[in-house]
């Protein structure tokens, strides 16, 4: 039997969650049921009469919420009958992120709080919350993959970090995109119970405890090339129709008829990304698409995908996705493939 210790005296830690209308379901109820799997196992095992965790979900007014896929949440509290017991306070994401950002009562709320609590933490794009609060200027933050570009221009002094699952820095946390909210949620936990505890919810949800990778596993690159210029663009897709070509920026430039100097400045002026790093991105989803659809041998997806070897494959998916690609494959390989 594993007896579960708090870090400070057992006391119920109120865990509250704001949401607002088209808010991503998933983003409330993953880190609440992480953290509603302390109770349960303190009541079936060593402790049935101390409750970890209490929860309550907050929004603008109390009552039901309609989220993004149509399902509805009931709020518990409206902003005014909150009190000043809440330990934790939890900001949820979703595609009503921008409207509720844009709402100056739920903004200044938040930014309230954060002298009422002991640690407030966004899940997903609820970072944006958070940012337009002024909460994470000069911090360390992160959000869902698609969306940390945006987060980084927007909100210029924050330091996004793009490929990580959960962040703490100081008192405030964030997380990536929908289910790092748990492990968020699994991080909050190893605090108030240490590594233990983390373990057994882990296993009993069936996840990672601590998830190794990061997000940069299911970010799958999109080219944004709408704003470049023609010639540019139709040379994108030339580099992702051969990627085993020769694509350094010599003959790259020579494709262009330019000098490679001012190919590379045009290049990455109109991509907003070097050459380099484009060519590297190609063939990494060439590659990841070979591995997730086929058993071929990584030796000859490596060749196949331009990477001259196996070995210099294997940095590569180290230094992007923080795996190897046998690894990968393990993990995203799609059913059907035998």
């Amino acid at each position: 039997m594993t007896d579960i210790t708090p870090t400070t005296s057992p006391r119920t830690r109120h865990i509250a969650m704001l949401a607002f209308p088209d808010c991503q379901i998933l983003d409330v109820c993953g880190p609440l049921e992480v953290f509603s799997f302390v109770n349960c196992w303190l009541h079936l095992t060593c402790n049935p009469d101390w409750t970890a965790y209490r929860f309550s979900v907050i929004a603008e007014r109390a009552g039901p919420i309609r989220t993004m896929s149509g399902l509805q949440i009931i709020a518990d509290h409206d902003l005014v009958d909150v009190g000043d017991d809440i330990d934790t306070l939890l900001v949820t994401g979703g595609i009503g992120v921008d409207r509720a950002r844009s709402n100056p009562v739920l903004v200044d709320w938040i930014r309230s709080m954060d002298q009422r609590v002991r640690r407030i933490g966004s899940v997903c794009t609820g970072a944006f919350l958070l940012a337009e609060a002024g909460l994470l200027n000069g911090r360390r933050a992160t959000t869902h993959w698609h969306w940390c570009q945006q987060l980084a221009e927007e909100y210029p002094d924050i330091r996004v970090e793009p490929d990580r699952l959960a962040i703490r820095d100081g008192s405030r946390y964030s997380s990536g995109g929908v289910t790092a909210g748990m492990d968020l949620a699994l991080c909050m936990i190893e605090e108030d119970f240490g590594p233990e505890a983390t373990a057994m919810v882990g296993r009993w949800l069936l996840v990672f405890p601590n998830r190794p990778g990061g997000q940069s596993q299911f970010n799958v690159a999109l080219h944004n090339s709408s704003g470049a210029r023609r010639d540019f663009r139709e040379l994108q897709s030339w580099i992702d129709a051969h990627p085993e070509a020769n694509l350094s920026v010599d003959a790259l430039a020579r494709r262009m008829h330019m000098s490679p100097r001012n190919f590379a400045r045009l290049f990455e002026r109109e991509v907003r990304l070097t050459p380099a790093r484009f060519v590297e991105q190609s063939r990494l989803e060439k590659a990841r698409a070979w591995l997730e659809t086929s058993l071929s041998p990584v030796e000859m997806i490596a060749e196949k995908c331009g990477f001259g070897g196996a070995e210099a494959m294997r940095r590569c998916f180290q230094r992007n996705f923080k795996v190897s690609p046998l690894v990968y494959r393990s993990r995203f390989r799609r059913a059907g493939v035998l």
